[in-house]
């Protein structure tokens, strides 16, 4: 199994690692090497889909492959047309492509619009290799218990190959291997199930492909956020020994005729071929911190580099999210490509100053200071005649915030820097942030984080070095944005223990008011939380794309109207 970090688009790139990648496999004197779902356009590969001369450009692309992967049987997703678009599988054997598959099941949730775009298949395949039957899916296609996995189960498949495009976010790989381990064992059959790997905008994938017997044991387990060659022996004798002792497929084989799955056949002359054993591979999963930690620096970083930067910069407070986003930039990118810059005001306290002086040197990288007085005194005097016998409220404060958004901007334009943002998701999904100001940027990081998870994930960054990194005064001050003296967060917002509880039910989870009340949250806290939301929708439709690492990110995941009039009682 081909674990490749592909690009959108980069149609001659992708084909490129996937020639290099199947010429190892042959090497190594594999049978069969898969590659991901896509794995030809990059996925997903969005409204590119409807340019003709973009699917005209993939078919060819695929064609240009299959005359040169000799040695092996490929199995490699691309975009197929016919009356319609289908995302398809070809299987490449002897430099042609011996037949394609259709996917069958399109996922139209979350951040999935395959419906959109492409055709259901209608028919599984079984590809029967030097007398060894093998059923290929495409990623969906696994997740349901009666999808074609079954059909070709019973129509003989020893082993089901599934090449996916399946994007990241918190627990979803133990959800995957526990949905894998039911589906070998209820249909007793052998599954290799290789995922894609590598950031695409706002979308991580994990990789952490498997390959799970018939038993529903591990036997081999893909790298988690790297590119990998997963090569495993499969044991095809011991799948078909469990079918000869379960008398149970042969009923099920007289209630459910598989004459509907296509078979075709593939004769390699492989058959008398020796081969030493593999060694164990010992690929581990990793725990929720460390998980979500290499999601952000792999997001980061692809999102960066694919999109044609080598430098970042963003603004240092001497706060916690700030502090974050700088040391995930910088195992994502090195600490040369990364400046650092602080930019202090009036109201910058001495702590805010030392934190981020110390952050900048801990982690080595470049360190500027830009004061803003002295233009925020400008904006003052500029706006004293229209301002006029109007007390100084939240304009003054959202000022700075947006003099600091030129100063990063400015340096982005001379330079040619990525500025990273470094809101969190608690403060997204309120609107405590200023557009244009704090929100300015390329790409934010942490946006799909809360609040108590930056914290969690700042400890384990600090444990990962073996040193405080981030200084641990940053970790228990209590975060302010340091518009105006005195000021904290909880000036504005509820405890964010209490905040994140909140946003988690009612962003994530759709609850009501009521039900949210009944979780044992007050009233008027809850009121206010929802209010902030809904009449913060604007901003999030403006802020730049960040890595999704929860079940359900603002943006493509959660797609609410910014004119709306719903307030959970206006039809009473």
């Amino acid at each position: 199994m081909a674990q490749i970090n592909v690009t959108v688009g980069d149609l001659g790139g992708n084909a490129k690692k996937i020639l290099s990648y199947s010429e190892k496999a042959r090497r190594l004197g594999c049978d069969i090497v898969l590659f991901p779902e896509l794995s030809i356009t990059g996925y997903p590969p969005a409204d590119l889909l409807l340019k003709p001369k973009f699917i005209d450009d993939n078919v060819d692309c695929l064609n240009h492959l299959s005359r040169r992967i000799k040695g092996i049987t490929a199995v490699v997703g691309f975009v197929d047309r016919r009356e319609d678009i289908f995302n398809a599988a070809a299987v490449i054997n002897g430099g042609k492509v011996v037949d394609v598959y259709h996917k069958m099941y399109l996922p139209n949730y979350g951040v999935f619009d395959e419906q959109r775009y492409f055709q259901a298949g209608a028919t599984p395949l079984n590809l029967v290799i030097d007398g060894i039957t093998v059923g290929v899916g495409i990623c969906e296609d696994i997740w349901y218990p009666e999808g074609p996995a079954r059909a070709q189960s019973l129509a003989g498949a020893q082993v089901i190959v599934n090449i996916n495009a399946s994007p990241y976010h918190m627990g979803k790989a133990w959800i995957r291997e526990e949905m894998l381990v039911t589906r070998a064992i209820d249909n007793e059959v052998i599954i290799a199930y290789n995922n894609m790997v590598g950031g695409q905008d706002e979308l991580v994938f994990d990789g952490q492909g498997l390959v799970i017997n018939e038993k529903g044991n591990i036997v081999a387990r893909g790298k988690a956020f790297g590119e990998d060659l997963i090569v495993a022996d499969l044991n095809i004798d011991a799948a078909l020994m469990a079918r000869l002792h379960d008398p149970r497929k042969r009923e099920e084989k007289l209630r459910e005729p598989a004459e509907g799955v296509r078979k075709i056949t593939i004769e390699t002359g492989k058959r008398a071929k020796t081969l030493p054993g593999l060694p164990e591979r010992k690929e581990e999963g990793l725990e929720k911190s460390a998980e979500i930690l290499d999601a952000l620096v792999l997001g980061t970083r692809d999102y960066v580099k694919k999109n044609g930067f080598h430098h970042a910069v963003m603004g240092l407070s001497g706060g916690i999210d700030s502090s974050l986003v700088a040391a995930v930039a910088v195992e994502a990118l090195g600490k040369e490509n990364i400046t650092g810059v602080f930019m202090p005001s009036r109201y910058t306290s001495v702590e805010s100053r030392e934190d981020a002086t110390k952050l900048a040197k801990n982690l080595g990288i470049e360190f500027l200071t830009v004061p803003i007085d002295g233009i925020f005194e400008t904006y003052l005097g500029t706006m004293k005649r229209p301002f006029k016998g109007r007390k100084p409220d939240i304009t003054e404060e959202n000022i700075q915030a947006r003099i600091r958004g030129n100063i990063l901007m400015a340096m982005s334009n001379k330079f040619g820097w990525l500025v990273l943002t470094t809101g969190n998701k608690s403060e997204m999904s309120v609107g405590y942030a200023t557009l244009y100001g704090d929100m300015a940027g390329g790409f934010a990081v942490i946006k799909d984080v809360p609040k108590t998870l930056v914290y969690e994930l700042s400890s384990k960054m600090n444990e990962r070095a073996g040193k405080p990194v981030i200084p641990e005064r940053v970790l228990t001050k209590a975060p302010t944005a340091e518009l105006k003296f005195g000021q904290t967060d909880q000036d504005t917002l509820p405890p964010y223990g209490v905040l994140d509880k909140i946003l988690k039910a009612y962003v994530e989870e759709d609850r009501s008011p009521e039900e949210i009340m009944a979780m044992g949250f007050a009233k008027e806290t809850v009121r206010k939380v929802i209010r902030m939301v809904d009449l913060s929708e604007y901003k999030r439709r403006q802020a730049p794309p960040g890595v999704k690492i929860t079940p359900r990110a603002l943006g493509k995941d959660r797609r609410m109207p910014i004119t709306n009039g719903y307030d959970n009682r206006s039809y009473r």
